[in-house]
Parts: C-alpha cells; sequence; structure tokens
C-alpha cells in the first residue's frame, strides 16, 4: 500500500471504537479460572456456552451443572462428542476443563463477570403474557440498529439458570443484551434483576398466571415490579398504561428512582396508540404517538395483543438509545415462535388449512387474546383445541368456566378440550348456547394430548379450516401441533 492511500483522510479519519480493543473470544481458560476460582487443566478459548449436552456445538464451554435428580458429569463424553472445547467440572476429567467446587456457583460467576466487563445497554423483560414475544422483538430491533451487536436470552431461559447462562453467552463487544426473567414466587424476579441489572425494565401486562402460589393479583403485580429493584441508577421502567395496575407499578418504580415510561391507549400513555387498522398480511398498521412525535409501522403477528407488545418494544428500544425506524422494520418482518403463534399452513383435502401453534404457554388473559384472534381469522370453519391452564389453583374452575363466553363470540365451530380442569368449561359449554351466527357448537373433552389429537384426526381437517392449538406447556400439545405439521 502506497503512503498517499495511508495519508489518505479516510483511513486519517477512521472512527475507533472502544470495544475493538476488547475480546472477540467469549471467553479463555485464564479467565475462567480467574472468575470463577478454578483450576484450568490447559490453555483454552470457547465461544460459547452450554449446560445441556444434546445442544452443544463445536467450540462450546459444557457446565457440568448438577441437580437434585441430574449430574451433567454422567454427559461430559457426550458433550465433548458434540464439539465442546472443554467443561466446567467439580473433579477431574480426561477433558479441557476448569475445575471448581461447585459448577452452579462457577456459572453464576461467569454471568457476574460478563455483566461487570459489558459497556452494552441491558434490557430486562417480564411480564404475566408475552414477555418471550416482546424480549424477541426488542432484540430483532436492536440487533437490526446494531449490526449484529446486540445479544439475547434464547428460548425461555428464564429462571435462577437460564439467565445466568444467558448472561455468560454474553460477548464482551456487544452493544445491547435483552433478557426475559420469570417467576412463580414472590422474590424470584428480584434475585434475577440483581443479575442482569437493566438500564431498561419492561413489564407487559398483569395476568393471572401463577396466581395458585402468589393469591391474588395485586401480589402478581408486585412480583413483575420487583425487576425494578436491580435497575442501574437513571434507569427506565417501561409498564402498561392501561392495566388496572398501573398506579401500583409506577409507584415501585418511582421509589428506586426510576424514569418511568408507560404505552398503550390511554391519553395519560407516554407511547400511546393512536390508530390500528388490519394490514394486508394479516397483522395490523400502527400509528403510535410520542412526545416528539408520531410514528406510522406494520406489524406482522396477528391480534389486537401485537399491538400492544409492539407499543412496549416502541418504548423499550427507545428508552435503551435504539432506533426506532429498526424497530419498526423488525416488527414487520417478525413472525410467530414456535409455540407462541408459530403459523402453519397444513396439507388438508382440498388444499390447505391454517394450524397457529400457541401450544407453550396459556394463562386467561393469553387465552382470551387468542381466541379473538381466532375470531377473526379468515377461515371456512373455526377449530380451536383448548388445553388446561394450570398454576390457577382454587382460582382455576372460574376462569376455566369464563372461557365459554369467548369461545362462543370467536365462532368456533369444534373444540377439543383437553385436560381435567377442562372440566369447567365443558360444564358451561354443555349448556344450550349457540354461536353468534346461529350455529350449535360442537365440542369434545378430553384428558390427554394422545386423546386430542385422535379426536382432531376423527373430526377431519379440510382446506380452509383455521385451527388453534393453545393450552400450558405441561398439556403435550406441541405433540398435536407436530403430529398435523410433520406427519410420518
Amino acid at each position: 500500500m502506497s503512503a498517499a492511500i495511508l495519508r489518505h483522510p479516510a483511513y486519517v479519519e477512521w472512527t475507533s471504537d472502544p470495544r475493538d480493543r476488547l475480546p472477540l473470544t467469549l471467553w479463555d481458560s485464564n479467565t475462567i479460572a480467574e472468575v470463577t476460582g478454578g483450576t484450568a487443566s490447559c490453555d483454552f478459548q470457547v465461544s460459547g456456552v452450554e449446560m445441556d449436552s444434546r445442544d452443544v456445538v463445536h467450540g462450546d464451554l459444557f457446565v457440568a451443572l448438577k441437580g437434585e435428580a441430574m449430574d451433567g458429569h454422567r454427559f461430559i463424553d457426550k458433550a465433548f462428542e458434540n464439539g465442546a472445547a472443554a467443561a466446567i467440572v467439580d473433579r477431574v476429567v480426561d477433558y479441557p476443563h476448569v475445575l471448581v467446587d461447585d459448577t452452579t456457583e462457577a456459572l453464576a460467576a461467569l454471568a457476574r463477570a460478563a455483566r461487570s466487563r459489558t459497556e452494552a445497554r441491558i434490557i430486562g423483560v417480564t411480564g404475566s403474557v408475552g414477555k418471550t414475544g416482546v424480549k424477541e422483538a426488542i432484540f430483532a430491533a436492536l440487533e437490526r440498529a446494531s449490526r449484529g451487536a446486540a445479544h439475547r436470552s434464547t428460548r425461555s431461559y428464564n429462571n435462577h439458570v437460564g439467565v445466568p447462562l444467558s448472561l455468560a453467552r454474553m460477548g464482551a463487544r456487544s452493544r445491547f443484551g435483552v433478557f426475559e426473567m420469570g417467576m412463580n414466587h414472590a422474590g424470584e424476579i428480584e434475585g434475577l434483576t440483581a443479575q442482569v441489572r437493566p438500564h431498561v425494565a419492561v413489564i407487559t401486562t398483569i395476568a393471572p398466571a401463577h396466581i395458585e402460589n402468589l393469591g391474588s393479583m395485586k401480589a402478581i403485580a408486585n412480583a413483575k415490579a420487583e425487576i425494578f429493584s436491580g435497575l442501574e441508577p437513571g434507569g427506565t421502567a417501561v409498564i402498561p398504561a392501561d392495566s388496572e395496575h398501573y398506579e401500583q407499578l409506577k409507584l415501585a418504580a418511582l421509589r428506586v428512582g426510576a424514569k418511568v415510561v408507560s404505552f398503550g391507549k390511554s391519553r395519560h400513555a407516554d407511547m400511546r396508540l393512536l390508530d390500528a387498522i388490519p394490514s394486508a398480511n394479516g397483522g395490523s398498521l400502527v400509528t403510535c404517538e410520542f412526545d416528539t412525535g408520531r410514528l406510522c409501522y406494520t406489524v406482522a403477528e396477528p391480534g389486537e395483543h401485537w399491538v400492544a407488545n409492539s407499543l412496549a418494544v416502541m418504548a423499550a428500544v427507545r428508552a435503551a438509545g435504539g432506533d426506532m425506524a429498526a424497530a419498526g422494520l423488525a416488527l414487520a418482518e417478525m413472525g410467530g415462535l414456535k409455540g407462541r403463534g408459530e403459523r402453519h399452513g397444513i396439507d388438508a383435502p382440498g388444499g390447505k388449512a391454517l394450524m397457529i401453534d400457541e401450544s407453550y404457554n396459556a394463562n386467561p388473559a393469553s387465552m382470551r387474546a387468542t381466541l379473538a384472534q381466532l375470531g377473526t381469522t379468515p377461515s371456512t370453519r373455526r377449530i380451536a383445541v383448548l388445553g388446561a391452564m394450570k398454576e390457577l389453583g382454587d382460582f382455576a374452575p372460574k376462569f376455566h368456566a369464563a372461557l365459554a363466553e369467548h369461545v362462543i363470540a370467536a365462532d368456533i365451530d369444534y373444540a377439543v378440550l383437553v385436560g381435567d380442569e377442562m372440566g369447567a368449561l365443558a360444564r358451561e359449554l354443555g349448556k344450550p348456547v349457540l354461536n353468534s351466527l346461529g350455529k350449535p357448537l360442537e365440542w369434545e373433552h378430553c384428558l390427554t394430548a394422545d386423546e386430542a389429537i385422535g379426536l382432531l384426526e376423527d373430526f377431519g381437517i379440510v382446506a380452509g379450516d383455521a385451527v388453534l392449538v393453545k393450552g400450558s406447556n405441561s398439556v403435550g400439545l406441541g405433540r398435536l401441533v407436530d403430529r398435523f405439521t410433520r406427519p410420518e
């Protein structure tokens, strides 16, 4: 290269980024040993972190966690067969490793080190409904804006193991990190947010999920508001303006000195919905207003709940210093997630039918939202396979029975109710009712996903049908989705 080229202004004025001095490798043996207090068997570098040997890929660090019923050390050989570069263990093994006293605490130490070394803007997401979808949408927006320098927790890694694992996977050069936090009991999110230490904390909505353990909606709201306790100084709390718990959430955020940004239809919302109309692709064309202007964008995912989710995404992206235009493009391109709205065209006599996979989770709020969505889905017939909603405790009969009006309002032609708890809905539907078009509603009640598969096969899906599959994950309706979307 000539001296003239080296002196060219484009080279002289090239913008430097402090992140360029940070390591490209995720972790090396010396750093892992230092932060965990362990001893490395040799020098090595890793490009990922994994706790399930089945999911290990080439270059991963396998953390051999020990639980009450399972010991990851039993799967060391499998992890290295799948390409692990090294492992964190509590006993000497014949592979590259770091030896520690407690592998679970070592993972937590690795998570703390990852959070301490990063200069990324961190967003935490929780809520009774929609947190995984909102987390994925925020990530898609920030990844687009940062050209691939965003990180997020994958799947639903939102508990006491999944959160530190997700943190440990965050590269030093990340510009954004998006982490989901879930809970079953009070106090759990407080522990998770202390690890994540978000700059922006998002609560999607408050609904009676886990009410069996918490006892009341107010207690659920308090448990979700624990996310604010981990906010970095000057952080932002993003909360639903339309929630009956808005004031409760706002007060919890203000107590820790957070800036409060609300989203929704309410006139006081900071990210306020002005209009939402159906778009050509089945989603919505949304117009929202905030303090410095208005924005119009498309949401690919159908349903009013995704209109609300999109406002939370926009509020979070803006609070994190992201690009709202990029967020609009990301929302327009997002497809449904497996078990959370993924749409499948399935072969059926006469052509294609639609199957909507909502098999991963269910509570009263999400059931109402997806039934309403099914009711607006163009189709020849509407079929609903509805699995039991878990963790409702003594409230279960009331909440299951209350679904009857939403099933009827959705003009469903055939419903399969799965699980013992669905007996309450079956009793309601057993009363003489007609749908809004004057047709009697056909339904069946069974106890297992396998029985539901048989009932749906006997009923027969034909071209033009729209089939919603919705239930708590433990009901196992994912098997039904697999049976009809991937027939043998």
